[in-house]
């Protein structure tokens, strides 16, 4: 792969699981979505969205295209199948060689799965309503590996310093929790906003790592990249408004 036009995850993974993740450079699409943005819901010309497909698939010698999702911020994870099928959900998974599992983002946070044997992987998108309403937890549930067999990799999201949330989001979080350690946790990932009362500056990363360590999962890597802030490289929804996606992607071979 082209090395500066993918970021690579840094993590102990098997050698046979191949992962990458988009930057927004070096593609066909043009004015807010430029230049290489994946996902075909944003309003950018399909004939760019189909172009940017196709030079993903060649540069990352994919071993077929990606199962693309309709990601609607919810729990659902489905199982990845290589049909051309679009499904509905906000994480998938699979058994399956050369199945390619993939998750679009532009602040959200992509966590990106695999088992100890590289014989199992998973990619989740997790905003805060989807992390809150439970879709970590139910990708989890629906792997056959256990918890402590797992790796996560945590992909560019928003960052502590660039997420501002409200009282919704802070009681969303604790009403997700699972148990005291849990919640006492969540209570550390959002810090008041020092000019705005009811405001809270809030750690989606340190979020997503109380929740896979709640579940059992403790080998987790990743989480310092900065979506809003590092405009050179990231799609951003948040900074931006109209804009594209970048694609995390796993599979095994």
């Amino acid at each position: 792969m082209a090395a500066d036009h993918y970021l690579k995850p840094e993590w102990p993974a098997p050698a046979n699981v191949r992962a990458a993740v988009t930057l927004r450079r070096d593609g066909s699409s043009e004015g807010p979505y430029a230049e290489f943005n994946l996902a075909d819901h944003v309003g950018d010309s399909p004939d760019a969205v189909a172009a940017n497909r196709q030079q993903l698939q060649q540069e990352l010698s994919l071993p077929s295209a990606p199962q693309w999702l309709e990601q609607i911020h919810s729990d659902k994870a489905v199982q990845a199948q290589n049909d051309g099928k679009v499904r509905t959900a906000d994480a998938s998974f699979t058994t399956d060689k050369e199945i390619v599992c993939a998750v679009l983002t532009a602040d959200c946070l992509p966590l990106l799965v695999c088992n100890r044997d590289g014989s199992e992987v998973a990619a989740i998108h997790a905003g805060w309503r989807g992390l809150t309403g439970g879709v970590i937890r139910e990708t989890i549930h629906a792997l056959s590996s256990a918890p402590e067999d797992l790796l996560v990799w945590l992909g560019p999201a928003i960052g502590p310093e660039a997420f501002e949330c409200g009282v919704d989001v802070l009681e969303a979080a604790f009403e997700s929790s699972l148990s005291e350690p849990h919640a006492e946790a969540i209570a550390k990932c959002f810090v008041p906003h020092a000019n705005k009362p009811l405001h809270f500056l809030a750690d989606i990363y340190a979020l997503g790592r109380a929740e896979l360590a709640e579940l059992g999962v403790t080998q987790v890597f990743g989480g310092d990249r900065c979506t809003v802030r590092e405009d050179a490289e990231f799609f951003s929804y948040r900074r931006d408004g109209d804009t594209g996606r970048m694609a995390s992607l796993i599979w095994f071979e």
